[in-house]
C-alpha cells in the first residue's frame, strides 16, 4: 500500500504486515503547542539490495537539503533540486513535493510556504517539511519526511538554512553507510546526539525504560 504516495485504507486493501517487507508510517498530531507531521519508513527483516539502497539515497536527499546553507528570500523550488540529487544519480525520482508549510495548530499542508513554483521565498521563523520519498509500484514506499525551521546560518553574511526539529531515529536497518559521504555520516551523528540529549531524558522521567532502550540502540554513532 505504501507504493502509493498517498493511500487511503479501505476494507477491501488492508492487509497484515509481515516482517519480509518494508513499512511507511506518515504520522502526525495536533498539540496546543504546535503541529506534528513526521514519516518513517521501516524494514524489519532484511531487505533488497534495492530498498536498501533507494532508501539511502532518500535519506541522502533528506540530509543535503536539510543541512543547506542558501542566500535570503530564495525560493524553494530553487534549491528542491538538492532532495532529489541522490535519486536522479541512479535514475530514480519522486512523484510528489518535496516539502510544505507547517500550520501552528492549523493546517498540516499550510500554503504559502513550500518547494513548489508557486511557494513564497524562504525566511526565517518559517516551517516546512522537508520529505524525498521513492516508490516501486506495486512493491515497497519509501519517504523520510521531517519538520524544519528556518533559521539564520552561521556565515559572514546574512544567510539561511534548516533547524530540523522533528527528533525520531532513522532505520538503521535501511542505511547503506557506504554510500554516505564525511558530510552526511556527521550531519547523523550530530542529529543523533541531539535525539538523545532532548528525547531520552523525557522517557526517563517517565520511566519508559523499553522505550528508552531503543533510542539508545536506534542513535548509536
Amino acid at each position: 500500500n505504501a507504493a502509493l504516495a498517498h493511500y487511503s485504507p479501505s476494507n477491501g486493501s488492508s492487509r497484515k504486515l509481515s516482517v519480509d517487507e518494508m513499512y511507511l508510517a506518515d504520522t502526525g498530531g495536533q498539540y496546543l503547542d504546535g503541529t506534528t507531521d513526521i514519516t518513517r519508513t521501516v524494514h524489519w527483516g532484511t531487505p533488497t539490495p534495492l530498498q536498501k539502497e533507494a532508501y539511502t539515497r532518500v535519506l541522502m536527499g533528506n540530509i543535503d537539503l536539510s543541512r543547506l546553507v542558501f542566500p535570503p528570500n530564495t525560493a524553494g523550488r530553487a534549491i528542491e533540486s538538492f532532495a532529489r540529487r541522490p535519486l536522479w544519480d541512479v535514475g530514480l525520482n519522486y512523484g510528489h513535493g518535496t516539502g510544505h508549510g507547517i500550520g501552528n495548530f492549523l493546517s498540516v499542508h499550510e500554503w504559502p510556504v513550500g518547494f513548489q513554483s508557486n511557494n513564497v521565498p524562504l525566511t526565517a521563523g518559517m516551517f516546512t517539511s522537508i520529505e524525498p520519498g521513492y516508490y516501486q509500484d506495486g512493491e515497497f514506499g519509501i519517504r523520510i519526511e521531517d519538520i524544519a525551521l528556518v533559521v539564520e546560518a552561521q556565515t559572514k553574511k546574512p544567510f539561511l538554512t534548516f533547524e530540523v526539529v522533528s527528533l525520531v531515529p532513522y532505520d538503521r536497518n535501511l542505511i547503506d553507510i557506504s554510500l554516505l559521504n564525511p558530510e552526511q555520516v556527521r550531519y547523523l551523528n550530530t542529529y543523533y546526539e541531539s535525539i538523545r540529549a532532548r528525547v531520552g531524558p523525557e522517557l526517563q522521567r517517565q520511566q519508559l525504560q523499553e522505550e528508552y532502550d531503543w533510542l539508545q540502540r536506534s542513535t548509536e554513532p
